[in-house]
């Protein structure tokens, strides 16, 4: 009975625990980035078929399984003395005499260090597209992480924005009613709620289809629920931005570098390989022969094949040269990519930043102290009730675009992480 209570306090406790960390799921990025590394079938996959090309190194590089031949010589027992069978048998003893072959298969010298090295380079390409996998996984995720918060705390600024303006409303009604100020004040300001209530609609909406998008890039269920998110990242200082530092750590880890280096080891090998096969391969073996209970004659043999076919071989060797020209290119094309993108990033990164900081340190306590004057103003009736809601709506936009910066700077520090392939 205590065991039983036991096993149901703790399954409970477990349920418990699941809850609590399940409804912190969302709160911040970090959250996102173990639950998928975790649980996205996608990201596994490639890191199984990573794991699986790294099994193949050394059975490319292995000697074939040996070959066992078994010869039995005159099963009738024919005997030319006397022109009669003694009889058919297939006992290795009691035929006329039997052979064992043992034959193995021997590569020329260096075929098989050229084998695993290139099967190596595939694993490396294989390890390479999991990084990358992962690297676009969490880039995606970080950059839907940034509109998230983006949406839901533009909701939130919403609907302080909408409570301030049923205030200001009922301030005009009250001096409508003192006969200071015209209707059209109070019905201004109801017509600016039904527009915020609107864009609360459409904020909602959006923000329900980032949490399916986010849900999708988890592998949840689309309408499972997330946290509201608490917070965004701390963006790196200028200092570990430098662009030839970030240049030099791009040429190192970018997963797409990584994967093109490795193809380029694995075409080289190929070539390598390929003009190997100019020489001929061996076949060696030795043969016990039986006859009755004993072995009293051993054969050997040596075996090889004559690499005649030269026009077959020079075109499979142009086609190796060609091939690695193209792992070249591929190459040069990928590292001028990264670089070009690393280099917009950066820039928009910059401009994100300084407009964030103009935003907040500048434009901002101007709008305050722009609408904190119309408020008392049109309080003391010397401005109309526009002026006071167009230094209202001056606060608002300057709160969302402040947000706007904010979102795209994480957006594109997402990019530079995912050309990085690791976090800042």
């Amino acid at each position: 009975m205590k065991s039983k209570i036991s096993v149901l306090c703790f399954g409970l406790a477990a349920a418990l625990a699941n809850a609590a960390w399940a409804a912190e799921l969302g709160r911040d990025v970090d959250s996102l980035i173990d639950y998928a590394r975790r649980n996205n079938p996608e990201y596994a996959a490639m890191r199984l078929e990573a794991e699986a090309a790294g099994e193949r190194v050394y059975p490319a590089g292995a000697l074939p399984d040996p070959v066992l031949r078994t010869e039995l010589q005159n099963v009738t027992n024919y005997s030319m003395e006397t022109g009669n069978n003694g009889g058919l048998n297939l006992l290795p003893s009691r035929v006329g005499s039997t052979r064992y072959t043992f034959l193995q298969f021997l590569p020329y010298w260096g075929k098989r260090d050229l084998k695993r090295d290139a099967a190596r380079a595939e694993a490396e390409a294989a390890q390479g597209r999991a990084g990358a996998t992962w690297a676009e996984l969490a880039a995606r995720i970080k950059t839907a992480y940034a509109q998230y918060y983006y949406v839901a705390h533009g909701e939130r600024l919403t609907r302080e924005v909408l409570g301030l303006v049923e205030r200001l409303e009922k301030t005009a009604q009250v001096r409508y009613a003192s006969g200071l100020t015209p209707q059209q004040d109070a019905i201004r300001a109801q017509v600016e709620q039904t527009r915020l209530r609107a864009e609360l609609v459409a904020l909602e909406a959006e923000k329900r289809q980032l949490v399916a998008r986010l849900n999708g890039l988890l592998s949840r269920p689309a309408s499972a629920p997330l946290a509201e998110p608490s917070a965004l990242r701390p963006l790196p200082p200028p200092v570990r931005l430098d662009p030839v530092a970030l240049a030099d750590r791009l040429a190192a880890g970018n997963p797409q570098l990584r994967t093109e280096d490795a193809r380029l080891r694995a075409a080289q090998k190929g070539r390598d390989l390929t003009y190997r096969n100019r020489y001929p391969d061996f076949m060696v073996g030795v043969t016990p022969i039986q006859s009755g209970n004993s072995f009293n004659e051993w054969d050997l043999m040596l075996e090889l094949n004559l690499p005649l076919q030269q026009e077959s071989r020079r075109a499979q060797e142009r086609e190796a040269e060609a091939m690695l020209g193209a792992a070249r290119a591929r190459r040069e094309a990928a590292a001028n990519q990264v670089l070009s993108e690393l280099d917009a990033q950066l820039a928009g990164l910059e401009a994100a930043r300084r407009t964030e900081t103009l935003l907040g340190a500048n434009l901002l306590p101007q709008a305050e102290l722009t609408f904190q004057s119309a408020l008392a103003a049109y309080e003391t009736g010397r401005v109309d009730f526009a002026t006071l809601l167009d230094a209202q709506q001056e606060i608002s936009r300057a709160r969302q675009a402040r947000l706007k910066a904010q979102a795209e700077a994480q957006m594109r520090l997402a990019e530079i992480e995912r050309l990085l392939g690791e976090d800042l």
